[in-house]
């Protein structure tokens, strides 16, 4: 109870003495604003895109594999540039051989189509693919129905669209059954997926502005002379990794890739964008841990200075109280936390600057600011006070009682 009593005392003392001196201590708390703006702002964009990276990852499948002639990330690409095609021959031949395989679907793509209906349009990319897609994707349409396999294998003119196409299309109609335009061909829109949200902060990639289509019709209608990807899910309980290797020896023997020679061709998966994802955040955070550093440094530094002249100000008032009985201890917690109060009134200042900024940020890239991002700003800004006070405090502490009264 005593030392509770202490405490609060020292506190209303801090109290006092910070309102007393607004300006100097408002002054002095700018390092620590500027460094929690920082440190929350980053940790509020890391928080957001991790959450959006789960959401996209997700979005894309369990546990699956995208043979590509492209890599996701790394690689050479001028080498890539060079590969021969994936072609829909090649994935049916990996279908034949992979036994472990619960589903090997062919994707091709196309980017930038007009999706029109009466007078409304706009723009979305187009894939062709087969009804093992659900499998792989994991999503089925939130309306209507995905094609069947005689669908597919005939190459019906039928389409299922994205959230966003289907409500800039047709508004508050019913699109089921209706038909529309892609690229200038007729299509029967058959199923609408729900809404899937931005893939890795930006929509180009999302299925909610996608049309997909049987893959025999797509190929007749924009082509055949293109690459594609496949993406394989395996049966449960294979292990993943003897999985992977024998996916890839088949791929090969597939695509006669001599012994030897490196794979001509891409695969990735879902661990690989979470790696990508990680070694950026790893970055982000040692700039950020640089500069958030330097800010309250400058700020702990600033503070340190604040509490020696608070300490030579009052240096009669610290004799009186040890006069009048109070301990060491009881001048050393008033002091620390007169500069711990200090600190966390600039932390709490640095989130109401950035809770604006990051709703700002938000609206180019995804950001959040959960509880645990409050009370490390809060925490930090706390420690830094602590630790900046810690000598002026000692200092006040072990004076004299009779020279400080003596002191002019």
């Amino acid at each position: 109870m005593f030392r509770f009593y202490e405490f609060k005392e020292g506190f209303r003392i801090a109290l006092v003495a910070i309102y007393a001196n607004k300006m100097r201590s408002v002054l002095t708390t700018l390092g620590i604003v500027i460094g929690i703006v920082v440190v929350t702002l980053m940790a509020t964009v890391i928080e957001g895109m991790g959450t959006a990276l789960d959401k996209s990852i997700s979005s894309l499948g369990t546990d699956v594999y995208y043979l590509s002639k492209w890599d996701w990330f790394g690689g050479e690409w001028w080498k890539a540039r060079n590969r021969r095609d994936v072609t829909v021959e090649q994935a049916e031949e990996l279908r034949e051989k992979l036994a472990i395989a619960e589903a090997v679907v062919p994707v091709a793509s196309t980017w930038q189509k007009t999706f029109k209906y009466r007078n409304r349009s706009v723009k979305g990319n187009v894939n062709g693919t087969v009804p093992d897609y659900e499998v792989t994707s994991g999503v089925v349409p939130a309306e209507g129905r995905f094609f069947n396999l005689y669908e597919s294998n005939a190459g019906r003119p039928v389409c299922i669209i994205g959230h966003d196409v289907a409500r800039n299309l047709f508004e508050r109609e019913d699109p089921i059954g209706k038909t529309i335009k892609i690229a200038g061909y007729s299509y029967r829109v058959i199923g609408v997926f729900e809404k899937e949200g931005d893939f890795l902060g930006t929509s180009m990639f999302s299925k909610d502005t996608q049309a997909f289509l049987p893959l025999e019709n797509f190929l007749k209608v924009f082509g055949s002379n293109r690459s594609i990807d496949i993406h394989v899910k395996m049966r449960e309980g294979v292990p993943k990794e003897d999985g992977k290797e024998e996916m890839i020896g088949i791929f090969r023997s597939v695509r006669r890739v001599p012994a030897g020679e490196e794979n001509d061709f891409g695969i990735n998966t879902q661990d690989f964008l979470k790696e990508v994802f990680d070694s950026v955040v790893g970055t982000i955070g040692i700039v950020g841990f640089l500069i958030t550093s330097l800010s309250l440094l400058v700020g702990g530094v600033g503070i340190m200075n604040i509490m020696f002249v608070s300490v030579k100000e009052r240096t009669k008032e610290i004799g009186t109280r040890k006069a009048l009985g109070a301990k060491r201890r009881s001048i050393l917690i008033q002091f620390l936390i007169e500069a711990a109060t200090i600190c966390m009134i600039g932390g709490l200042i640095g989130l109401a600057v950035s809770f604006p900024l990051s709703l700002i940020i938000n609206e180019i890239l995804p950001s959040s600011m959960p509880l645990w991002v409050v009370v490390l700003s809060l925490s930090i800004s706390i420690a830094v006070g602590l630790v900046s006070g810690i000598v002026p405090a000692f200092t006040a502490a072990r004076m004299n009682p009779v020279d400080a009264l003596r002191y002019e």
